[in-house]
């Protein structure tokens, strides 16, 4: 059974379509920080307005505790929402009128998030009530069971929008038929965190890309001293395993010969750059924190990139919001912007920090709004929101 797309629903004119999308921006007090899961909405939004419906937006923000709390309403994306939509959008608790609503946060009711499917249930029904059918989009929310995603789709006719099938089609890409040579650049904080990932992908790429913060796990692994740099010591022999694996594969694991050390983690921390086996021996000594990765690593990162035909990116190369420590984040998405083929800037951290350093997002082949479910997807798990819309992962 494949994925059912709004194509399947058939004539939405006059329809009140209920809209799933995932608007969980961050905020800092009522103003949007990153607007990029509010644009990605938009495309459904207007494919079905022009259809003739009437689109009742639904969505989470943040982990307000199953109760309101004004720190985590939506008010502020109703308003860059009718900015980016041109016509006005009604922000109400239920649906007022024809035209485009945007609902409250639907976590502020404890059951959309509930473990009990009976609970869901019930809140599904009251979201049932509001339209005529359901179009799920949110990719970032399909690994979950919960009543907007799960439950709803059981309870009226329902389809995938424009992003999830968008997402589906670059994540089989990924995975199923990626363009060879193939590069793989993870970084963020901990080697824990991509366990999944790695382990599906390293037999099916060509180069393996390792920076952030995880990267020093792998260097103290070799026997190499990091500092005070991030270490997860209970992951050397996962660390060991995966060298072990790619050099069986023929996978070129490309791991950092510079990086940038610090005095400390700040924005004006005092910093130098050392070789990969010489961190220790800075003017921090053993205090020294590692917090990018050096120049030549990032040119080297970038000419891997530049040479591949498929590349994913999953988390940044150091503490990119310390202008000090950007340059290496800075480099691999310049690099990725210039690939001759599919460049996917993984969503999470990685989105926030193309953004934050000014690239556009039509630079890259394609940035995921998935996050978690992303991830989830490329370990080969389950996602319930997808499966309730009729599709089966190969």
């Amino acid at each position: 059974m494949s994925l059912r797309t709004i194509e399947t629903l058939g004539d939405l004119a006059d329809k009140v379509i209920l809209l799933r999308c995932d608007l969980n921006v961050p905020l800092d007090g009522g103003r949007i920080t990153d607007d990029g899961r509010v644009r990605a909405s938009v495309p459904t939004i207007r494919r079905l307005r022009e259809a003739g419906a009437s689109v009742v937006v639904m969505s989470h923000l943040g982990r307000p505790d199953g109760a309101p709390d004004p720190t985590f309403s939506l008010a502020p994306v109703a308003v860059r929402l009718e900015e980016l939509l041109g016509e006005p959008v009604a922000f109400a608790p239920q649906r007022v009128g024809d035209g485009v609503t945007l609902l409250e946060n639907l976590r502020f009711d404890p059951r959309e998030a509930s473990k009990d499917a009976r609970e869901r249930e019930s809140y599904a029904a009251e979201l049932a009530a509001l339209g005529d059918v359901f179009v799920s989009d949110g990719f970032g929310v399909v690994h979950r069971k919960q009543a907007s995603v799960y439950e709803l789709a059981k309870a009226v006719p329902s389809a995938a929008g424009l992003l999830i099938a968008t997402e589906l089609d670059v994540l089989d890409r990924l995975t199923a038929r990626p363009a060879k040579p193939y590069a793989v650049v993870l970084g963020g904080s901990k080697v824990s965190d991509k366990l999944g990932v790695i382990d599906a992908l390293l037999p099916k790429v060509d180069r393996l890309l390792i920076g952030g913060g995880m990267l020093f796990t792998f260097l103290a692994a070799q026997g190499h001293k990091i500092g005070k740099s991030l270490l997860e010591d209970s992951q050397f022999e996962t660390v060991k395993r995966y060298v072990a694996e790619a050099a069986e594969r023929g996978v070129e694991l490309v791991l950092p010969t510079d990086i940038v050390m610090a005095s400390g983690f700040s924005a004006d921390a005092e910093h130098v750059v050392a070789r990969a086996e010489a961190l220790e021996e800075t003017p921090f000594g053993a205090d020294g924190i590692g917090l990018d990765i050096g120049p030549e690593t990032a040119a080297a990162f970038a000419a891997h990139i530049r040479s591949s035909h498929t590349v994913l990116w999953i988390g940044p190369m150091g503490v990119f919001e310390f202008p000090a420590f950007a340059e290496g984040t800075r480099a691999v998405a310049q690099a990725l912007s210039e690939v001759d083929g599919l460049g996917v800037v993984g969503g999470g951290d990685s989105a926030a920090a193309v953004r934050a350093l000014g690239f556009a997002d039509e630079q890259f082949g394609h940035i995921s709004t998935g996050g978690g479910a992303s991830l989830e997807f490329l370990e080969g798990k389950t996602l319930p929101g997808l499966e309730v819309l009729g599709w089966q992962q190969t």
